[in-house]
């Protein structure tokens, strides 16, 4: 039997990258899944690329419409068996640069969005579910050039794992968060870097990388499928996905 056969899934941010790659991942494990993106174009891409996926739009960083979502999926499934919080964004800047609405869209996607989507899909999630987490090792590791706002964004994301896996326990509800260094995703292109400048951030990463790589969606995905369906004894977990970027 499939790991996830007959389990529901909601992935937000699910459109692209590590969320279109874990959409089809939990897919081939036997799971209804639906996707979230923020535009019509990336959901007009998400029904093409995710055959079978049910794409909807929902901006992550209004709580209207986060909660709209949850009970959009509710009404159709009926349950949410695996929450996957994955819609972020990422943007950097020297610090002496960085206004308020560059602190507030970071803040309103990364934080206010994540914490709400965990707020109002808890009720629609049975005892027994998997909740997941992606935050990032920008918010272990300081230091990261320009990213002292985007850290501290998933610095609190891995402070929500932390706090929801204490309160969902008696509910049998596991809480656990993904962490991924550098992965190669449309991320790059959608904050604005060129092919070059993209080429010149992924090799630098490689000089600084144990295993003298990027990381790919699927690798992510990987550790998401692990989390949802074999880690049935863990929760309050970080799981780094960095090629041993980070030295703890």
């Amino acid at each position: 039997m499939a790991k996830l056969d007959g389990k529901i899934a909601l992935i937000s941010g699910g459109a692209s990258g590590i969320g279109a790659a874990t959409a089809r991942l939990f897919q081939s494990e036997g799971a209804t899944v639906v996707v979230t993106g923020s535009s019509q174009k990336s959901i007009d891409l998400a029904k093409t690329e995710l055959p079978g996926i049910e794409a909807l739009i929902s901006d992550a960083g209004d709580v209207v419409a986060i909660e709209a979502l949850v009970d959009q999926v509710k009404a159709k499934h009926g349950r949410i068996d695996v929450l996957f919080v994955n819609a972020g964004v990422a943007r950097f800047a020297p610090i002496d640069e960085v206004d308020e609405a560059f602190f507030d869209h970071q803040f309103d996607v990364n934080v206010k969005g994540a914490f709400f989507l965990l707020k109002h899909a808890v009720a629609a999630i049975p005892d027994g579910g998997a909740i997941i987490l992606t935050a990032s090792v920008a918010g272990a590791a300081g230091g990261l050039s320009g990213g002292a706002v985007y850290g501290s964004t998933k610095a609190a994301l891995r402070a929500f794992g932390r706090s929801f896996a204490k309160a969902l326990a008696p509910r049998g509800i596991r809480v656990n968060t993904i962490s991924p260094g550098p992965i190669d995703t449309p991320l790059f292109e959608k904050n604005g870097f060129t092919p070059a400048q993209k080429d010149v951030f992924i090799d630098g990463a490689k000089t600084r990388i144990p295993l003298g790589r990027a990381g790919a969606p699927r690798e992510v995905a990987a550790a998401a499928l692990y989390l949802a369906a074999d880690a049935t004894y863990t929760t309050d977990a970080e799981l780094f996905v960095d090629g041993g970027l980070i030295d703890l």
